[in-house]
């Protein structure tokens, strides 16, 4: 067995891990990379390995960084099967339709500038007919039960916590005479999150692929999290500002919507609207909906229980249309807007940012991770000026970020998800989906514990078993 590693390798987009055994060859995720524009067309567009080659996809989550670059990858030549959980397949039909739309709309808008100049047209990097096809090669399977994807490759769902249908990999091999346990994380969640159910942890592993996002970071405590939005929103309010909140469309912009809706049957909040403005996000939201399987035991006690949508409530408009999106640029009183995308590198974010970020009584609200380069990342660095849309504008609103919100769990808790893994047996584990900054320092502790061997794997290494 052969692990060679392509993306999310030393970065935390991208995620895209080849595996050789008994000479099929599966891919773990083929996220699409995101980062700086030309280095991601780039990389996005050529794979390191041919795709017709590749027997089958094995799809940990939905979220555009684990599963972008599948309709590009198909368009290769790609024509196995690609298993993930039934809530993801859901997921994915609008997701990878939004991506292409995205795709077809940027360059579109870029052409028109290379035209002018008299450059050669761009073309984008997959369409929406290219989405579809995609879609027709998903399987979908269940938590918990285990389906053979070749002869000598089990594979088992386990829920991973993270987003409504993400999984945690386990490969159950047998090869050359010898069983071997592989678990590969994909992105984990955390303990005590609202709507989702914990973590199953993969256990008994003989090899490990792990995520690595905040490997050397704390997050806050979550019984103060509440309370310093609460405050936070007043705070805001009494000002007489806006709050701007980049959101990821899957995952983060539900659980915000979740919160909200609680503070406000608590009458903790004042009555002011919010608008979730990002036409996915209103799609990801019914996709939640079509799926009470996935939710936690206090999901169904607080809202389903008493005949209650958790993601919908009187204060809250979903905003589909561009023309209702537009309006929101007229609206002068307190209110809150949700849109995407989290790192704020593309979406209808943009123009809200650009709309209210010169504004010192306005809050730039952050809630998830921002990768580097990102502009997302270069507003919680503190840049003063910053390009959005191709304008500069100057950096005047209040920034924030909570980490609370996200659903990558931190160092203690990436240290706590090994506790079934006895040291004996892990014989390796492989540190992805992270910066150095953040991995090093994890894989320090994991080794201080007494591991074996913990790896940092550069893009296109190769490991064999």
């Amino acid at each position: 067995m052969k692990i060679q590693f392509h993306g999310a390798a030393q970065t935390v987009t991208g995620s895209s891990h080849l595996l050789t055994i008994n000479g099929k060859k599966i891919l773990l995720d083929c996220g699409m990379y995101q980062g700086r524009r030309k280095e991601a067309f780039e990389l996005n567009r050529n794979f390191n390995f041919a795709s017709e080659k590749i027997d089958a996809i094995i799809l940990s989550h939905a979220h555009i960084d684990h599963s972008g670059n599948i309709p590009t990858i198909v368009g290769k030549g790609f024509n196995g099967n690609i298993y993930s959980t039934a809530a993801t397949v859901d997921l994915c039909n609008i997701m990878l339709r939004d991506s292409a739309h995205l795709q077809e709309r940027d360059v579109e808008w870029v052409n028109r500038k290379r035209k002018k100049q008299g450059k050669n047209l761009f073309e984008p990097l997959y369409g929406k007919e290219d989405a579809e096809e995609a879609m027709r090669h998903f399987v979908g399977l269940q938590y918990d039960k285990t389906f053979e994807v070749f002869p000598g490759v089990k594979l088992t769902f386990r829920d991973a916590g993270h987003i409504l249908g993400s999984a945690g990999v386990l490969l159950e091999i047998a090869e050359n005479g010898k069983n071997i346990r592989l678990g590969y994380s994909g992105d984990i969640g955390r303990d005590d999150m609202p709507i989702l159910r914990n973590p199953n942890i993969l256990r008994d592993l003989n090899y490990l692929i792990m995520e690595s996002t905040y490997g050397n970071r704390l997050h806050s405590v979550s019984s103060d999290v509440e309370e310093e939005l609460v405050s936070t929103i007043h705070e805001v309010i009494d000002r007489n500002g806006k709050i701007i909140i980049p959101s990821f469309a899957v995952g983060r912009t539900q659980l915000l919507v979740y919160i909200l809706h609680k503070l406000f049957n608590q009458n903790r909040l004042p009555a002011i609207p919010i608008y979730v403005d990002s036409p996915l996000a209103v799609s990801a939201t019914d996709v939640f909906r079509n799926h009470p399987e996935c939710y936690d035991r206090e999901t169904y006690r607080v809202f389903i229980d008493n005949f209650e949508d958790p993601f919908g409530f009187r204060r809250l408009t979903y905003i589909r249309d561009v023309n209702d999106s537009k309006k929101l640029n007229e609206k002068k009183e307190p209110h809150i807007i949700i849109s995407a995308s989290g790192m704020a590198e593309g979406g209808r974010i943009l123009h809200h940012l650009a709309n209210n970020i010169n504004n010192p009584n306005n809050l730039i609200l952050f809630v998830g991770y921002a990768a580097q380069h990102t502009l997302a990342r270069k507003i919680i660095d503190g840049e003063k000026e910053v390009s959005i849309l191709g304008e500069p504008h100057r950096v005047k609103a209040q920034v924030k970020s909570m980490d609370y919100f996200s659903g990558h769990p931190d160092q203690n808790e990436l240290l706590d998800y090994l506790k079934l893994c006895p040291k004996e047996k892990l014989k390796k584990i492989f540190l992805v989906h992270g910066e150095p900054e953040q991995s090093l320092p994890l894989r320090d502790k994991i080794l201080a514990k007494g591991y074996r061997e913990v790896i940092y794997p550069k893009s296109g290494e190769v490991f064999e078993m």
